[in-house]
């Protein structure tokens, strides 16, 4: 079975809408390897179509100018890339194509397919769905040192609460925190009465 990671540049209170405003002046190389641990390990990139397209925009005239960057731009054009999105599209970035059907059930079949890992970087809504059906195996969040007080938070209201279990953590030298999260079978029980044992005492 295929694992699927998703990871996502996220602030301290929540927002992870548009980080390209918010989120460079704490990109170190220490950022830089986790998004290749992210993203590099994977054959296959699934993508909502907002953030293919700010993808498709950018990476390939990066991998043409041949830059510092073309290297990590070549490795995403590589790869095979697909795009949840209820219109049709038509795609000029190579490798591209659109999931068919209803997206729950295409990707538990992908996951089930041949093939190697499969990463998610933004794809908000995405993000959601799979957390919700228990699809994704692990969610990286890389948690900067401040408040955007704007913009589109990862959760969104439900009727149930989704459980995780932290599987590992790093603090960069810049303060972010990033943090690598699988899906738990339960939050557990408890009351106050189990809570009040653990209070400081006189």
């Amino acid at each position: 079975m295929r694992k699927i990671t998703a990871g996502l540049f996220i602030s301290l209170d929540g927002v992870v809408e548009a980080p390209d405003q918010w989120h460079f002046p704490y990109f170190n190389d220490e950022m830089g390897a986790a998004v290749g641990e992210i993203l590099g390990g994977a054959d296959t990139v699934l993508f909502g179509r907002r953030t293919y397209d700010s993808f498709a925009g950018a990476w390939p005239e990066r991998e043409a100018a041949g830059g510092e960057d073309a290297g990590f731009a070549k490795v995403l054009g590589d790869a095979r890339k697909i795009v949840a999105s209820s219109t049709r599209l038509e795609f000029t970035w190579r490798n591209s194509e659109q999931l068919e059907g209803e997206l729950v059930e295409s990707v538990t079949a992908l996951k089930n397919g041949p093939g190697g890992d499969i990463s998610l970087s933004g794809s908000i809504s995405v993000v959601r769905q799979l957390l919700a059906a228990g699809l994704l195996d692990e969610l990286h969040l890389l948690v900067h040192p401040l408040a955007v007080r704007k913009g589109m938070r990862l959760f969104d209201e439900g009727e149930t609460s989704i459980p995780l279990t932290l599987t590992s953590s790093k603090a960069f030298r810049t303060g972010v925190l990033h943090l690598v999260y699988a899906p738990a079978k339960s939050a557990g029980e408890g009351t106050y009465d189990d809570a009040k044992k653990q209070l400081p005492r006189e």
